[in-house]
């Protein structure tokens, strides 16, 4: 699947946001938004606005289908009630459910990259002082090539987190 990505204003990037958050979410409103543009007939309608209240449904299952729910739910650490709702707001298209360990493994990947942000910073700023001063200052090519190293890894990390919880929600595991 491509990925599409740029910059926007931040004023811009809020009111966005809180546009998508009763449509589903930022990628699912964007993803709707291009499939319009270039005339995909999987341009769906979107889904109904989020409302603060909730509803309550009961559903019959079989003793043996009430067994693999439990089962299904208690390995992504979920109540029944949980992994219902999830499984149910995947297929109208909001976005899917993060367990608790995905939601740790992805908060250390935002840790790590926030740490190397600060490297990169701290490149840059021995550079410029340098340059102030009129030193000939040279990167550290090495420390740049690392640190661009620890970026992509940690990159790869949150899209094959995600990739997995996606494709759990969607049924292709």
């Amino acid at each position: 699947m491509a990925f599409l990505g740029f910059h926007i204003d931040d004023a811009v990037a809020e009111r966005f946001a809180a546009l998508a958050a009763g449509e589903g979410g930022k990628s699912n409103l964007l993803r709707r938004l291009v499939e319009q543009a270039v005339g995909s007939d999987a341009a769906i309608k979107p889904p109904a606005p989020l409302s603060q209240s909730s509803g309550k449904i009961t559903i019959r299952l079989r003793e043996g289908e009430l067994r693999l729910l439990e089962s299904v739910a208690a390995q992504r650490r979920m109540t029944r009630t949980q992994w219902v709702a999830s499984a149910v707001r995947t297929r109208l298209g909001f976005p899917v459910q993060q367990t608790h360990e995905e939601a740790q493994a992805l908060r250390a990947v935002v840790r790590e990259l926030n740490r190397i942000g600060g490297n990169i910073n701290q490149i840059a700023h021995a550079s410029n002082l340098n340059r102030l001063i009129g030193l000939q200052g040279r990167l550290d090519a090495e420390a740049v090539r690392a640190a661009s190293d620890g970026v992509q890894a940690a990159l790869a990390e949150v899209r094959e987190i995600l990739r997995r919880n996606a494709s759990y929600w969607e049924g292709r595991l």
